[in-house]
């Protein structure tokens, strides 16, 4: 087996154990939303097991590398802190009454099994960074690393704008559309698409492989946990939202529409 195979096994099995250890603590706190505060560790921890098979790859890696961890501990640190207290998310409520009785055991599989495949999955680019050779940073890496950067500071403007808004309690039933909250409904979605497009811009192109990352990832936040997920019912439940819709660009950023006549 080549050593950029041995790794990425490697870093599927760190992953795994990642989910299992939670899956552990879900089981005990009947809390399945557990897996949403280790979702940024269980994509960063395979790197380690990477850069422990392959030689470091000199300033590309590191300034990924560095990137990977302002997006891990910030990402981490504030879905922990917004979930604190609150119980098991609606959303994993809804699957565990789908998927009685037995529901602890399946979890294991049909949410910690299934994130640690999807976590190692997005983790490709920080394979591919240590398996290229190239060591110098060239154009098209300072593009990439621009573009992660941008995510990065995006996502946590729009998180911090949100919680300065819902800390005020005359906002109570309003819906957020200020701040960066008024060129996309979903900013933190959005940062979160930057960051791994920008990571995969990176590596081209010898990492041209490693596109199933920002792929999977551009999935997941448009279509199954994200934009389609959230959005799903929450104009029959926040009709002030249906609005909001109508003027407001659901990911790509851009000004405000204007009301139709």
């Amino acid at each position: 087996m080549s050593p950029v195979a041995t790794a990425a096994w490697l870093g599927l099995a760190t992953a795994a154990l990642f989910a299992f250890g939670t899956w552990l603590a879900s089981v005990k706190q009947r809390d399945v939303s557990l897996i949403d505060r280790v979702w940024a560790p269980m994509i960063a921890a395979p790197m380690l097991a990477y850069a422990y098979v392959l030689p470091w790859g000199g300033l590309r890696s590191t300034v990924m590398a560095v990137l990977l961890v302002l997006w891990t501990v910030r990402l981490a640190a504030y879905v922990s802190w917004r979930n604190w207290g609150h119980g098991e998310d609606r959303r994993y409520q809804a699957i565990r009454a789908r998927n009685q009785p037995n529901f602890a055991f399946k979890s294991l599989y049909l949410v910690f099994a299934l994130q640690a495949v999807l976590a190692w999955l997005v983790s490709l680019p920080l394979l591919a960074v240590l398996a290229e050779p190239r060591t110098w940073f060239v154009p098209i890496d300072c593009t990439g690393a621009t573009i992660a950067l941008f995510g990065i500071v995006f996502e946590a403007i729009g998180d911090q704008q949100l919680a300065t808004f819902k800390a005020d309690p005359a906002n109570k039933g309003r819906v957020m559309d200020r701040g960066v909250w008024r060129t996309t409904r979903h900013p933190n979605y959005f940062g979160e698409f930057c960051v791994w497009w920008g990571f995969f811009i990176m590596v081209l192109p010898h990492g041209w492989w490693s596109v199933a990352s920002p792929l999977v990832m551009s999935i997941l936040l448009l279509k199954v946990s994200g934009v389609g997920l959230l959005e799903k019912d929450i104009g029959e439940r926040r009709p002030a939202y249906r609005d909001y819709i109508l003027r407001t660009n659901a990911f790509f950023p851009g000004p405000p529409k204007k009301p139709k006549t």
